[in-house]
């Protein structure tokens, strides 16, 4: 489900409480680029500008919690707390942003799916805090999605998987459905460098 569309004009922001929302760049030919995926607590949208950059879709079952963009705005002049906390969001997704730069850039492809599961585990299974040593969690994108996603071929992706899988890194139910047993042995797997915490 589309949440909003490229070029559309933005009439509201929002924040996400729970569920997976995939961004996306549309090219001149019809393609699409997966560019980011936001989790609860992100918040969806570009303070300030009219109109929308990105494709926003539903990924998983989303539940948003919306505001006009006039009062939002007005918020951002109001309390310095809400600006501070949108700046820091902001800081965040772009070091977010040049922590995948290496993932896309540098790593290899089991790194790359590693990495990618990582971030998963770490954003939705709620129930992972710093001491835990386990995660489960729903696939939130295909294989086709992840494949663009990380910039290689679908094969290539269930290659990876199944060979997880094998080595005791990862369970994986009904095809969707991921259980890490051990983040620190998924963690080994994603090449060095440090990872979305």
């Amino acid at each position: 489900m589309e949440l909003t569309g490229e070029a559309q004009n933005v009439d509201s922001y929002s924040n996400v409480l729970s569920g997976v929302v995939k961004l996306s760049k549309s090219l001149s030919d019809g393609r699409q680029q997966i560019v980011g995926l936001q989790f609860a607590p992100d918040f969806l949208g570009r303070p300030f500008k009219v109109e929308s950059s990105i494709n926003a879709e539903a990924a998983t079952a989303v539940t948003l919690c919306s505001f006009p963009r006039a009062a939002v705005e007005r918020m951002m002049k109001a309390s310095r707390e809400f600006e501070h906390r949108l700046l820091e969001q902001t800081l965040n997704e772009l070091d977010e942003a040049r922590e995948w730069m290496v993932t896309l850039g540098r790593k290899t492809a089991p790194e790359k799916v590693a990495s990618f599961l990582l971030m998963m585990a770490r954003n939705i299974d709620s129930s992972l805090d710093a001491a835990s040593r386990s995660a489960s969690f729903d696939l939130p994108l295909t294989r086709a999605e992840i494949s663009d996603f990380l910039g290689i071929t679908n094969e290539t992706v269930s290659r990876q998987l199944t060979r997880l899988r094998a080595d005791g890194v990862i369970r994986i139910e009904n095809a969707r459905h991921v259980t890490v047993d051990s983040i620190s042995r998924l963690e080994k797997r994603c090449g060095g460098g440090r990872e979305r915490p």
